[in-house]
């Protein structure tokens, strides 16, 4: 009966997968405001959309890498390819990233106010995919086995009460670097590109992690982000869909970043091995391109996240199987 009832998980996940009606040919021309499009997945997504003919305009914080992608993606057909170097730890950045897209990639004569209530920017621009991939670095200690990344992440945002509503997020407050990176400014991000997403119909991609979806050991600022991440576009399409509003949102599920970096930071800690990073920005260009509201890769974390729901508070001895731990973690 075990036998034949993971058979047919199986194959459920195999149709699933298999049947998802990418058609290459509907990027062609498309218009991609890309971030953290210097290293690993986000170069190679970078890649991807200039083979298939669309156009760019890539950001991340560093900008030689930034310049040596951007003469990649011409060698590979990409129509048009524009940079902005930009540190999202910056409050005020998201608006002039955003701006500059619609600046660059403008088709004219486009009303870029929409019905959501959400502020946006107008302008000549347009967008077809915002696509939202940036990190930022974890700091000292985050994985070491005490309370410090705990009262790390628990920076204050401000002094003053915060505004009701998503404009409070355009204004420079004091708040935590951790925060600003990896959710703030994704979610100024968003709140800015929407208009125009809403006036092409276009597609909103997450990339996230299996953190945001399972909680582990030692990550707690990177997981909490990510969670944050996962509620609030979430709930975003859920406000998107009652309005009638069609901009899709894809949440892409994936594992260790397949860079330098994020080796090294659970180095000794973890088992868990890198995504491919080609393969990794592949599935998250077929699943935005079809607008699937998830992406997982590889594919069998999506069985792990429903196991997280049939099995919410996993015993110590199976977590220790990914983790190079024998010992409880220090308060």
């Amino acid at each position: 009966m075990k036998v034949l009832l993971l058979a047919g998980l199986g194959a459920l996940f195999f149709a699933y997968y298999w049947d998802d009606n990418f058609d290459p040919a509907s990027l062609q021309g498309a218009r991609v405001l890309l971030t953290g499009a210097s290293v690993g997945v986000g170069e190679e997504l970078a890649y991807h959309y200039a083979r298939l003919g669309s156009h760019l305009v890539l950001t991340a914080h560093t900008e030689a890498l930034l310049q040596k992608v951007v003469g990649n993606c011409r060698k590979l057909g990409a129509p048009k390819v524009f940079y902005i170097a930009a540190d999202m730890a910056s409050p005020e950045v998201p608006e002039r990233v955003v701006q500059f897209a619609l600046d660059k990639l403008g088709r004219g004569g486009r009303s870029l106010k929409d019905s959501s209530g959400l502020m946006g920017l107008s302008g000549p621009g347009g967008l077809d995919y915002l696509v939202l991939n940036h990190l930022g670095a974890a700091p000292a200690g985050t994985r070491a086995r005490s309370a410090q990344a705990t009262r790390w992440l628990m920076q204050a945002l401000g002094s003053a009460p915060a505004p009701s509503g998503l404009r409070f997020l355009l204004r420079p407050v004091t708040r935590s670097r951790h925060l600003q990176v990896n959710f703030l400014s994704y979610v100024q991000l968003t709140s800015l590109a929407l208009p125009s997403l809403t006036d092409s119909k276009g597609s909103l991609v997450v990339v996230s992690s299996l953190l945001g979806r399972v909680p582990t050991s030692f990550s707690s600022p990177y997981s909490a982000a990510k969670f944050a991440l996962n509620s609030f576009f979430g709930s975003l399409r859920r406000e998107l869909d009652v309005q009638d509003v069609h901009v899709a949102i894809t949440m892409c599920v994936l594992g260790l970043r397949d860079r330098a970096s994020a080796a090294e930071g659970v180095r000794g800690v973890t088992r868990a091995k890198a995504a491919p990073g080609p393969k990794a920005a592949l599935a998250v260009i077929r699943g935005s391109a079809t607008r699937a509201s998830d992406v997982f890769y590889p594919w069998r974390f999506h069985l792990l996240c429903l196991l997280r729901g049939w099995m919410p508070q996993p015993r110590a001895w199976f977590i220790r199987q990914e983790l190079n731990i024998t010992t409880p973690a220090a308060a």
